[in-house]
């Protein structure tokens, strides 16, 4: 996992070629221009989810994770906190509905800790890097603007 922000200058040359694309790209794109939605970066093997959220109570969301693609989210406006968590195998899959998606939920991972996600912030989760995105601060709903960028292992 790799959290960071536009606004501390990381070096993106020591990410992985994809990964400093997918960076760049959500840093650089302008989102007010665009609806929400899938965003075509480079066919199946990049894209773009493109959201507007509300925040929710942690009891309202479940730890994901995905097997054919890195997460590399991008905070565009708000805040949320986000759960993390490594993924060790012991923990169970309880739905896998939407495994065409390539998401899965998760039961409650005991080690999960949390990141406070603002405006220009990002996070890459790899495959083995569960998190619980959009929970609210303090029990209040925000709502808040992300992209996504999906990067298909492939890639990396």
């Amino acid at each position: 996992m790799i959290f960071s922000s536009v606004h501390a200058n990381d070096d993106l040359s020591r990410y992985p070629a994809a990964i400093k694309k997918a960076i760049e790209y959500a840093a650089n794109t302008d989102f007010s221009k665009l609806e929400d939605g899938k965003q075509v970066i480079d066919g199946d093997k990049m894209f773009a989810n493109l959201f507007h959220l509300t925040s929710q109570p942690k009891e309202n969301t479940r730890p994901e994770l995905h097997r054919k693609y890195v997460d590399v989210q991008f905070w565009l406006s708000g805040e949320e906190l986000c759960g993390v968590a490594p993924f060790t195998g012991a923990e169970k899959c309880v739905d896998d509905s939407r495994a065409d998606e390539d998401l899965y939920f998760y039961e409650d991972f005991p080690s999960e800790f949390y990141l406070h996600a603002t405006e220009g912030c990002y996070a890459v989760f790899f495959p083995n890097d569960a998190h619980r995105p959009g929970i609210c601060l303090d029990g209040q709903p925000l709502s808040y603007r992300k992209v996504v960028v999906k990067v298909s292992v492939d890639l990396l």
